[in-house]
């Protein structure tokens, strides 16, 4: 049995879009070349990798056992391929990069940046979706690294926290509870009492922030509802700027719209007198299963120590 990589190719290109036409669009080949390829390489194992439906592939028990084998194998064929070039131990491939929105558009641009400057590797594709949707395209082999602001739940994934973030409960200027701020006393707090019976302007169910008012504020409220719900940090700060509700948000997303006075930060008081602090993780999440070429060590490296130069 002699099985080449551009099979192993065709086959994770396969497995990630869920169909022939789209890996061949994706590998630039001709449909009828991939539908070759992938019926060779079921032919050589003796075994279907995909169960066919109404012109879709979806993949069965045998092709998950090979997938995770099919993905290192091809980054190791990578890593030789670079292995004795004239460019030494440079890193070669792409990196498959997955964000949550906040990471993705506060944090990542800049990592990025310093990455490449530093290593020379200019090669990453980033997919930005909430938290629940990066940790699926990871257990699909879909991404090599994701970058999330929640818990990995999967017995799949292994995570490790990596930098802190805070949430803040955040109202347009004209709502009634802005106005029970001082001007001239910014270190007035409003008591948690005056949080009943909001409505809020929140993210999608699956987004780590989401995630994070259910389980740190909404237990402290007996009575709240959503307003709205968005999938874009922005969207949520503007609907609360014109008055649709309260959100809470990631200080890092809402501190360009304080600055610019658009909204204001609500200082809040728990009823033993402690400041509400509400902080959370962001997360490093890889397949348990993911060969860790030397790529994705080398950018989980980075990852920790940018946040520590911080």
């Amino acid at each position: 049995m002699k099985i080449a990589p551009r099979q192993l190719s065709i086959f994770v290109a396969i497995a990630s879009e869920g169909g022939i036409t789209a890996a061949a669009e994706r590998l630039h080949l001709t449909t009828p070349a991939v539908s070759m390829a992938l019926s060779e390489l079921e032919r050589q194992l003796g075994h279907a990798l995909f169960d066919r439906y109404k012109n879709r592939l979806y993949i069965n028990d045998f092709g998950r056992r090979l997938l995770p084998m099919a993905d290192e194998l091809l980054a190791r064929h990578h890593e030789i391929e670079g292995l004795f070039t004239s460019e030494g131990d440079s890193l070669r491939g792409e990196l498959r990069i997955g964000a949550s929105h906040t990471i993705g558009n506060q944090l990542l641009p800049w990592m990025l940046r310093d990455f490449r400057r530093a290593t020379g590797h200019n090669e990453q594709s980033v997919l930005l979706a909430n938290s629940r949707d990066v940790c699926e395209a990871l257990k699909r082999f879909e991404l090599d690294i994701g970058l999330i602001e929640s818990e990995a739940e999967s017995t799949e994934l292994e995570s490790v926290d990596w930098c802190s973030d805070r949430l803040i409960v955040v109202a347009g200027l004209d709502h009634p509870l802005a106005a029970l701020l001082s001007v001239t006393d910014k270190q007035r707090a409003l008591p948690l009492a005056a949080l009943e019976d909001q409505q809020w302007v929140l993210r999608e169910e699956g987004s780590g922030t989401r995630e994070q008012f259910i389980r740190a504020l909404a237990p402290h409220l007996r009575h709240w509802s959503a307003a709205l719900e968005l999938n874009s940090a922005e969207a949520i700060i503007n609907a609360t700027a014109a008055g649709l509700g309260l959100t809470c948000v990631s200080e890092r997303e809402a501190r360009h719209a304080l600055a610019d006075g658009r909204v204001v930060a609500l200082p809040i008081m728990q009823e033993d007198g402690n400041p509400l602090v509400i902080e959370r993780n962001f997360r490093i999440v890889v397949h348990k299963a993911k060969y860790r070429s030397t790529l994705i060590e080398r950018f989980i490296d980075f990852c920790r120590s940018h946040n520590e130069s911080q």
